[in-house]
């Protein structure tokens, strides 16, 4: 008796991974250069919400309030026109030929390419419109009647179990859960650990040191994805 193929799905994070910067710290250091925030103030926090992420601490209710809020001031006009100019002046340069060519192979193959981010959707949906990928797992952001954001998060926030949710959320939403699906997951971040754990080939990607040492010691394929361009 044959059993049917289960669908293959290659997951990616974004930042340090398919990106090598963050999108989410890049975005607020453009806010900076731009005049919407102050430069002292907000770079402050904005290096502190960093190191609380590295290092598995970060609020990220608070995180996203403090983030969104020059956006959600300004209004979605100026907001959509300055993220046009950060995709121009930041983001695609640092669209790796490496990064393209590996979703092209997964595409090639027939798998399900989606990206999981920890970044808002207001940031990461144009960069993985960028990429040519139409499946995006991002904190959702809460809208007022108006259709605007209101600061706050909707619902599960995309970040260390909550990934594990949120894809658990998409796979339900196609009549499908874990058991039908054939998983790679590819991602830098020991904040990633339980989707990694979870996936049926887990690839450190671009690790930083503690996930890299952790792969090591588990098997876990190790792919440096800008070695040869960085």
């Amino acid at each position: 008796m044959t059993h049917p193929r289960r669908t293959r799905l290659a997951l990616f994070d974004l930042d340090h991974t398919l990106l090598p910067i963050d999108s989410d710290y890049e975005w607020g250091e453009f806010t900076q250069a731009i005049g919407w925030t102050d430069p002292v103030e907000f770079k402050r926090r904005n290096d502190a919400f960093y190191a609380h992420y590295q290092a598995g601490t970060l609020d990220v209710h608070d995180y996203v309030r403090f983030a969104t809020e020059a956006v959600r001031l300004r209004g979605p006009q100026a907001a959509a026109e300055a993220h046009e100019r950060f995709m121009r002046e930041v983001i695609r340069p640092a669209m790796h030929e490496t990064a393209h060519a590996l979703l092209r192979t997964h595409r090639e193959a027939g798998d399900t390419v989606v990206i999981v981010t920890a970044t808002n959707e207001f940031v990461t949906r144009p960069i993985a419109q960028a990429f040519g990928v139409e499946e995006l797992i991002a904190v959702e952001l809460e809208r007022d009647a108006s259709g605007w954001i209101t600061g706050e998060i909707s619902g599960t926030p995309s970040m260390r179990e909550g990934k594990v949710v949120r894809v658990g959320h998409w796979l339900a939403a196609r009549g499908l859960d874990w058991s039908d699906v054939e998983t790679t997951f590819y991602s830098d971040s020991t904040n990633d650990i339980p989707l990694l754990e979870r996936a049926d080939h887990p690839v450190a990607t671009n690790p930083d040191p503690r996930l890299r040492a952790l792969a090591a010691e588990r098997g876990w394929r190790i792919l440096d994805l800008f070695s040869e361009t960085e």
